[in-house]
């Protein structure tokens, strides 16, 4: 049992790990940040260009959307990071990660805030035009501020899953979190590193996850 201890949950081991997690703690968060904040907007106007953009739009709009939810992340990390150089495009691990997490993000927004927006009722845009409001105030002033509520829960999940694969980022080298938890296993040839880096992850998490609950509940009387 304490060879278990001592490996695993070594108490030394992970204290003097924590400048090193806390500073892969503080790249993950701003990478998670920007991922989520730019594939949110993108997500929202990729969502009414599919649903009111002109045909090639809608088309293109589709391709996207179908492409990006069905390729995995780390997929898309790896082109954007190994294979864009081959064309002249050379990106840092940072914007790479930042640009792979967004892209998905923002194909799995679109569908979200798209289910929001259909399930509002079309007499709303008839109501609008009525009282002489340009189809853009309409869309962005009173149809989309309905579908957020509508579309809170599922996308604050979203948000969820994006911040869990920022550890992905370790892949192209950037010193995320799990990133620095490799290296301070290596350094200090014990894996206790990465259990205290886990137990981050889930004091992070857990709290979010138990959010979605709520909101889903939340959404699910009103």
């Amino acid at each position: 049992m304490s060879g278990l201890i001592d490996t695993f949950f070594n108490a030394d081991v992970m204290l003097r790990a924590m400048p090193m997690l806390g500073r892969g703690l503080i790249n993950t968060f701003y990478l998670a940040v920007t991922a989520m904040v730019l594939g949110t907007l993108a997500g929202v106007l990729i969502c009414v260009g599919r649903l009111y953009g002109p045909k090639p739009i809608r088309l293109l709009a589709i391709g996207f959307i179908d492409i990006f939810r069905a390729l995995p992340i780390l997929v898309v990390l790896i082109v954007i990071y190994y294979a864009l150089p081959f064309v002249g495009i050379r990106l840092n691990s940072f914007t790479s990660a930042t640009l792979a997490l967004s892209i998905v993000l923002a194909a799995f927004t679109a569908e979200v805030f798209r289910a929001g927006i259909m399930a509002i009722p079309a007499g709303q845009f008839e109501a609008a035009r009525s009282l002489g409001l340009p189809f853009t105030v309409t869309l962005f002033k009173v149809v989309i501020p309905q579908a957020i509520r509508i579309a809170t829960p599922p996308q604050t999940s979203n948000c969820i899953a994006i911040v869990k694969d920022t550890s992905l980022a370790s892949f192209v080298a950037m010193p995320d979190l799990l990133k620095q938890a490799f290296d301070a296993q290596a350094l200090m040839a014990n894996p206790s590193p990465l259990l205290a880096a886990a137990a981050i992850y889930l004091i992070i998490l857990w709290p979010l996850v138990r959010l979605v609950a709520y909101l889903e509940k939340r959404s699910a009387t009103a």
